[in-house]
């Protein structure tokens, strides 16, 4: 692996010790496969912040810990590399944990590392469980600010919330559902990625009332975890699918869409209405196919940058408070698709 990086300064944007950096870099025995992709993307980082470190500011490192589907974490992190030339307050560091499914225990050590080690502030898409929120308040007592991005940890410990308002997004799912569906009776299939992502469990609860309201002829079908991850998708699809009958409408709120479909296939199961969330690749691809009749969508471009500027307050760097700080709903169809570059620029 070749470098121009010194492995001291690799090993502090990768969040790992120097001599396993230097087992990783020189092709040595006893390196995981993921500790290596850290360290590659780790040097990736590097390479891209070079530019900006010639800058002048002051030199701040900010940590992403996200429990999210690898298609997610990639979009956050092309989002703030897109962002980051924009912030002249600071020279702005960020370093990425990222993995599909992050058990209890590996979210305690993630933060307990990176308090360890010190950090100007973390960026935090987690399970919102008790364990969870007393590091958050551990971590903000030693001065290290946590912000919670897209679904929310519930302490006052973090200093903000940044992403979807996750309650108007259950509403207008429930709006689009009244309007299409009618009055006739049948099923709905409303997915979660995991009952402990707070932001989808806010999604659902107002979609729940507010269709209720107005096609109370309607019966919802709940289903939760997967992580919307695809083999982990298609066995809760199995346990649920022969509840499904009338099936007419699809509100997935924690993605897994390819698997869900999928699994409605072979089962000769097609809805009226298919309604999801986030434009990422696999979404996009699966709307324009037709498969997916809208995406509810948000700018994480904004959301990335609503991050920095919490920290920035935080520390002084920028005037202003920050709080909960909800992004605009973009609803998506098969006939209003933006171009690939209108949220991804190259």
């Amino acid at each position: 692996m070749t470098h121009r990086f010194p492995i001291k300064e690799i090993a502090r944007q990768a969040g790992l010790g120097s001599a396993t950096v230097d087992r990783a870099i020189n092709n040595r025995a006893h390196v995981s496969p993921q500790t290596r992709a850290r360290v590659e993307a780790a040097i990736q980082e590097l390479a891209g912040q070079e530019a900006q470190l010639a800058a002048r500011g002051r030199r701040m490192f900010f940590d992403f810990i996200i429990e999210a589907p690898n298609r997610f974490s990639r979009e956050v992190r092309e989002a703030t590399q897109q962002v980051l030339p924009e912030i002249g307050a600071a020279v702005c560091r960020p370093r990425f944990l990222t993995q599909e499914i992050m058990t209890e225990a590996e979210v305690l050590q993630a933060l307990a590392r990176v308090g360890k080690r010190g950090s100007h502030g973390i960026c935090l898409k987690v399970r919102d469980l008790p364990s969870v929120r007393r590091a958050v308040d551990a971590l903000s007592a030693s001065g290290i600010p946590v912000v919670t991005l897209v679904t929310d940890v519930k302490t006052p410990g973090r200093i903000g919330y940044v992403g979807l308002d996750n309650r108007s997004a259950g509403r207008t799912a429930a709006y689009l559902a009244s309007q299409m569906l009618g009055d006739a009776p049948g099923s709905v299939l409303a997915t979660r990625s995991n009952d402990r992502f707070a932001g989808e469990e806010e999604r659902e609860t107002a979609f729940v009332e507010a269709l209720a309201a107005t096609r109370p002829n309607l019966r919802i079908v709940h289903m939760s975890g997967g992580s919307g991850v695809h083999h982990q998708t298609s066995r809760l699809m199995d346990q649920v699918i022969g509840r499904l009958g009338g099936l007419r409408c699809v509100y997935s709120m924690g993605g897994g869409n390819r698997s869900i479909l999928e699994a409605l296939d072979a089962h000769g199961l097609r809805p009226h209405l298919y309604i999801a969330h986030d434009l990422d690749r696999e979404n996009r691809a699966l709307i324009a196919a037709g498969r997916l009749t809208f995406i509810l969508h948000h700018d994480l471009k904004e959301d990335v940058h609503n991050v920095f500027r919490a920290f920035l307050c935080h520390h002084k760097l920028m005037s202003g408070a920050m709080g909960t700080c909800a992004s605009h709903i973009q609803i998506i169809s098969p006939d209003n698709i933006p171009p690939d570059d209108w949220f991804h620029p190259r």
